[in-house]
């Protein structure tokens, strides 16, 4: 006989493999990974297109670009450390010889050293600015995301943070949430079908069922990594999980998920034990989404949502304080 115990534990194994399989998709956003590297190349030469078209007006005045130097690019305070892979990337592809000190996701400490370039001054000073800034952005994206994924864990093993879609730098904001060990959600509109009230409104020139909407989307959902609809209220929760669950009974192949859009703590509670109470838990995953705040964090694990999705990691987030500094050679 099959203990409760078991079947619970087996439960959470099933709930933990769907939302890796929906939102964790970071290990993609490699060197390795030519549709990532074209990102950051093309991110990296508009900048520095803006940056150097004309010169350096200072290195020429002075007569100074061709000295040979050193930059070592060090912590001023403690975090996460990313972008160290992307910034050798760019070192390297301008033909400078280049060594790390640390790791993308290494813990660092004020002082640390985590990269060294050696070469022309004039490459040297060129890339600068760009280096250091994306790495400072990475870093902060990937500490704010450790520090609160730990805080979440701390409260239930069972939630996770992940990123939204507001993510300025694209990709690269994206591998920083990686980095800081949380989800990157989709990485294009073409990962997965998530259904919100715009599409409701455009799909049938008035608003859609939802049912309607669900059934009609998973009809078509081809090679989505997950399904998800944005719902506004415990008794739209309910509906679209009873939806989702029927659909399920024929192919259970795809998680299955609710974003529960502003729900405060109190109500993603409610919907929560609705969902429990109707048997409809095990057939969807649960997203909080809107107006997530690092101090109202724990509330939300505590109702015990699968993933709190929070767009203040990459559209405001705080750069980490690096410095680059020059050594004669």
């Amino acid at each position: 006989m099959t203990s409760r115990t078991s079947v619970s534990t087996q439960t959470d194994t099933i709930r933990k493999d769907r939302i890796r399989a929906a939102f964790y998709h970071g290990h993609a956003l490699t060197l390795d990974n030519p549709a990532y590297v074209l990102a950051l190349r093309g991110f990296a030469d508009e900048l520095l297109r803006q940056d150097t078209s004309l010169g350096d007006v200072t290195v020429e005045a002075l007569g100074i670009g061709d000295r040979k130097c050193a930059a070592e690019i060090r912590a001023k305070e403690a975090g996460v450390a990313a972008g160290v892979s992307e910034g050798q990337w760019l070192y390297d592809r301008a033909g400078l010889a280049t060594s790390r000190g640390v790791n993308d996701g290494d813990v660092v400490a004020a002082g640390d050293a985590l990269l060294r370039a050696e070469g022309n001054a004039r490459i040297l000073l060129s890339l600068e600015r760009l280096v250091v800034n994306l790495m400072q952005r990475m870093s902060g994206i990937a500490t704010a995301t450790r520090k609160l994924a730990e805080a979440i864990a701390r409260q239930s093993p069972n939630a996770h943070v992940v990123a939204t879609r507001k993510t300025p730098w694209g990709l690269l904001d994206r591998r920083a949430v990686h980095v800081g060990r949380g989800g990157t959600h989709r990485l294009s509109l073409g990962d997965a079908i998530l259904i919100k009230t715009n599409h409701l409104l455009l799909a049938a020139g008035s608003a859609l069922r939802i049912e309607d909407a669900i059934r009609r989307a998973w009809a078509n959902r081809k090679t989505a990594a997950f399904f998800e609809v944005e719902v506004a209220s415990v008794e739209e929760a309910l509906l679209a999980a009873r939806t989702l669950r029927d659909l399920q009974a024929t192919d259970n192949s795809c998680p299955c998920i609710l974003m529960l859009d502003n729900f405060s703590p109190a109500q993603a509670a409610a919907a929560m034990a609705a969902l429990r109470e109707r048997d409809l838990h095990d057939a969807v995953l649960v997203e909080a989404s809107g107006n997530v705040a690092e101090s109202s964090l724990a509330a939300y694990a505590a109702a015990g949502v699968d993933v709190i999705s929070i767009g203040a990691l990459t559209h405001s987030p705080r750069a980490l304080d690096l410095s680059a500094r020059l050594i004669p050679g």
